[in-house]
């Protein structure tokens, strides 16, 4: 009881309830972007906060200098948030504001990042081989590919195509998803010049990926969440078009400091630890099998392997 309290206490207050109305809209968002919607300085709003964040309503996630909120997924203090926000009129002035900042807010990431993407579509597997050697990657995938089904392959944020190209040997039938026209330009060259009819691309959204229910064997999401917004969201929307018995693949880098990624090359997240992929591929009904860590200089990146139960279909 006192901790309901003590939630209850943190919320009763017009900037509170504007932070978690925007972390239910927004997702993650970081202390720089709740300055700018907010209109409020950072001491205050770091205030804020941490008192919500004390309270439980909030999970706070450092990355280098930056720090991310999220709400809690904690069923108790989801339900009160959800019940509290509810209830405030659709039309409530101060929220709609706000909604119309984190607009702009998210409208300017993605601008930045389109302008990234296209300059730099040429060299683009350039630019990912910097990490880590991709041949150490791949044999990775391919071993934990082995005697899975794989007939049909999806390739999410597929870039230049360059993963769908090198598993082209192993499907069917495979699907590359980007939003950056060079990018899918460079790809589809790649892919007529490697004869590999039964690959295509075509420009989409990982969030709203243009494929019915239960529809692919295995899924890739290979260098890409370190660059999107609503991890929880493109976890589970790839996991709606994964067939039971399926298996997901994320290869992404575990966490580090190279805030250089932030400013030169767009990174949003500086990486993930393997608690958090697990509890979004939890929250999208999926079970992770298998995590490998492949060290690298400077940076290591961690593959986690995901598997859709029967189970998962019916519910």
């Amino acid at each position: 009881m006192n901790r309901t309290i003590l939630l209850l206490k943190a919320l009763a207050e017009p900037t509170r309830l504007r932070i978690i109305a925007l972390c239910i809209s927004g997702g993650d968002l970081a202390v720089s972007e709740f300055v700018r919607i907010l209109g409020q300085s950072q001491p205050r709003v770091s205030r804020h906060l941490k008192l919500l964040t004390d309270a439980g309503a909030l999970i706070r996630i450092p990355e280098g200098s930056w720090v991310f909120y999220r709400i809690s997924a904690e069923g108790a203090v989801s339900s009160i948030v959800d019940a509290l926000i509810a209830d405030i009129p659709e039309d409530d002035i101060t929220l709609s504001r706000d909604h119309e900042r984190l607009i702009i807010v998210k409208k300017e990431r993605a601008e930045a990042a389109d302008t990234y993407f296209g300059e730099n579509a040429a060299i683009w597997n350039e630019i990912r081989a910097m990490h880590i050697d991709q041949r150490d990657v791949n044999a990775a995938l391919e071993h934990l590919m082995q005697d899975k089904p794989s007939r049909t392959f999806l390739d999410i944020g597929t870039g230049t195509g360059e993963m769908l190209l090198h598993f082209a040997k192993h499907i069917e039938q495979g699907e590359g998803i980007d939003a950056s026209r060079e990018m899918l330009a460079v790809a589809r060259a790649s892919l007529e010049a490697a004869d590999a009819h039964h690959c295509h691309v075509r420009q989409g959204d990982l969030y709203s990926l243009p494929f019915d229910a239960d529809t692919f064997d295995i899924i890739l999401i290979h260098q890409v969440l370190h660059y999107v917004d609503d991890i929880k969201g493109a976890v589970i929307e790839a996991a709606r078009v994964l067939r039971p018995g399926g298996i997901l693949l994320i290869a992404d880098f575990a966490p580090h400091a190279a805030e250089e990624l932030r400013t030169a090359h767009q990174h949003r997240r500086l990486g993930f630890a393997d608690q958090d992929i697990e509890i979004e591929l939890r929250a999208a009904s999926l079970d992770l099998d298998q995590i490998t860590h492949l060290a690298g200089d400077p940076l290591t990146v961690s593959i986690w392997a995901a598997s859709k139960s029967d189970a998962a279909k019916r519910t």
